[in-house]
């Protein structure tokens, strides 16, 4: 990272100390960079929320670098969580907020075993979590999210907004003529900005700056790839973990920031596309003032996981690639071998996530090429002829199953290791009707949050798979090696035994041949075809 560029996105986050971190106080207070915070204890557990990590990023700060917090005097309260980022929810999503959504909401929040800080010296794991929602939805407050189960096995969790939607990426002519400094990715910005308070602040709450694990789930996923792709968090962590991100790109078209190539505008022309939407015209200083006063509400417009495709034209879908926070799509960069090298753990869900626009099965096998006919011998054994549940498994194998596989093949070639799941188990009140494992229904048994997501329809067998789920991820996150007493055995995968940890419905995690190994091959294989 070049210092100008660290100085851009750092922007004075990097205070000195303030002098009261070291005077003893109630175990709910603690000192930061920016001020005293009094949180809140439940049991063993002791969390504070709603701390903010950066400057409002309103008004001058809108689509600007993180800028830095304003510290304040007395005591802080941080026992609610901030405001969510602004969108517009999804009732139906699996992780509801649990906040109002806002332009200001660059908050983070902590959980922290409470046994151990009476011990000031305690350097405990931390795992930073990173939510998903497609870019546009998500954010830190959902209950399903909470930390306390990690607190309680001896894990600082750490949790944070970032920008979504238009707030978080966007490029147009007047801010890049404004030069404020790093363009379009505003939302991976917050991210990093995030990773660099942890680094700066952990030790306060136990944790330490050493050992941090970054994990997160679908966008989170694709969040926590680019992390380990991009120059700028080199020594900002130490290990990841890849729920249902993919693996070969960052969940969608990556569009230049200024650059217009055939079939793929760039987020400046989009930019400009959105400005005229709105009324607001020209490229200059008086057309970013403009933009910069607007009211959130028409900058988020309709947007949302449902209507992105209809916002196409006005909307850049996500990350940009810009070429310092966003250097490549991880298929690049894990290509030419220039991630950071660090171990990972990297699945999906067994019924994962895939968008099929096929009508017919000509044409869902027609991007296999040569390869068609193996491709329906592979994934319609039987001949059903069923372009809906055959064009999912396909979709799905394409964005996600052999997508976590390459990077865990690259990861093993460089040395490092990488250990690869499959997660199978469907909660029990759900196995009459579902068909399969749903993209993020794994995020509960990790974070051993069954309540949240099912109530009182939580069986035994579902709390078990929960219990031996979340001390695999626990294990991983302390040491980087899934292993440990009383769970099952998980080898590093490589290409020679392409294994897989299966949380199976019946069986348990359970570690064994990949029986998806031939088709995931074709997918592979069949990744650049042409038709």
């Amino acid at each position: 990272m070049t210092p100008s560029l660290k100085k851009l996105i750092t922007l004075g986050l990097l205070m000195a100390p303030l002098g009261a971190f070291a005077q003893p106080g109630a175990l709910t207070e603690v000192g930061i960079d920016s001020g005293r915070l009094k949180g809140s204890q439940s049991g063993d557990v002791i969390s504070f929320k709603g701390i903010p990590f950066t400057a409002p990023p309103v008004g001058e700060n809108r689509w600007r670098a993180p800028q830095r917090v304003k510290p304040w005097r007395g005591v802080r309260e941080a026992t609610a969580y901030g405001a969510d980022c602004m969108q517009k929810p999804i009732a139906s999503d699996a992780a509801p907020l649990g906040a109002e959504p806002s332009e200001d909401c660059l908050y983070l929040n902590v959980w922290r075993p409470a046994q151990e800080t009476a011990n000031r010296k305690a350097t405990l794991p931390v795992v930073v979590w990173i939510y998903g929602g497609g870019y546009v939805n998500g954010g830190a407050s959902p209950s399903v999210y909470d930390g306390s189960a990690f607190a309680r096995d001896g894990v600082v969790f750490v949790s944070f907004n970032y920008r979504i939607g238009r707030f978080g990426f966007f490029a147009h002519p007047a801010l890049t003529a404004a030069k404020e400094g790093p363009l379009g990715n505003y939302g991976y910005m917050d991210q990093i900005a995030a990773l660099q308070w942890v680094k700066r602040n952990i030790r306060q709450f136990g944790g330490d700056p050493n050992n941090v694990t970054v994990m997160g789930e679908s966008a989170g996923g694709g969040s926590v790839l680019n992390i380990t792709t991009t120059p700028l968090t080199r020594g900002l962590f130490d290990r990841a973990i890849v729920m249902s991100g993919g693996g070969r790109s960052l969940m969608g078209e990556l569009h230049e920031i200024s650059r217009d190539l055939p079939g793929n505008p760039s987020a400046e022309t989009i930019g400009k596309n959105f400005a005229r939407s709105v009324g607001v015209e020209g490229t200059g200083s008086k057309a970013l003032k403009a933009l910069r006063e607007l009211p959130a509400s028409r900058v988020l417009g309709d947007l949302n996981m449902m209507t992105m495709g209809s916002n196409a034209s006005t909307y850049v879908g996500g990350p940009v690639l810009d070429g310092r926070v966003v250097v490549g799509t991880p298929e690049q960069v894990y290509s030419a071998g220039q991630e950071n090298k660090v171990p990972m753990l990297i699945g999906s869900t067994s019924a994962d996530l895939g968008f099929n626009t096929a009508k017919t099965m000509e044409e869902l096998f027609a991007p296999f090429g040569r390869e068609a006919e193996r491709a329906r011998q592979l994934y319609d054994p039987e001949n059903t002829g069923d372009v809906q549940a055959v064009g999912a498994a396909v979709a799905m194998d394409r964005m996600m199953t052999e997508p976590a596989r390459f990077v865990a093949s690259k990861i093993s070639q460089h040395d490092r290791q990488a250990f690869l799941y499959r997660f199978s188990y469907v909660a029990d009140s759900l196995r009459s009707e579902t068909k399969g494992a749903q993209h993020a229904s794994e995020i509960p048994y990790f974070f051993k949050t069954l309540e949240a997501r099912y109530g009182d329809k939580v069986t035994d067998k579902d709390q078990d798979m929960a219990n031996e789920a979340h001390a695999i991820f626990v294990n991983f996150i302390k040491t980087g090696n899934p292993n440990g007493t009383n769970v099952a055995r998980w080898l590093p995968f490589n290409r020679e035994g392409n294994l897989v940890m299966d949380f199976a419905a019946d069986e348990g995690p359970v570690l064994k041949e990949d029986p998806w190994k031939e088709r995931l091959d074709l997918i592979e294989k069949t990744q650049h075809a042409k038709p």
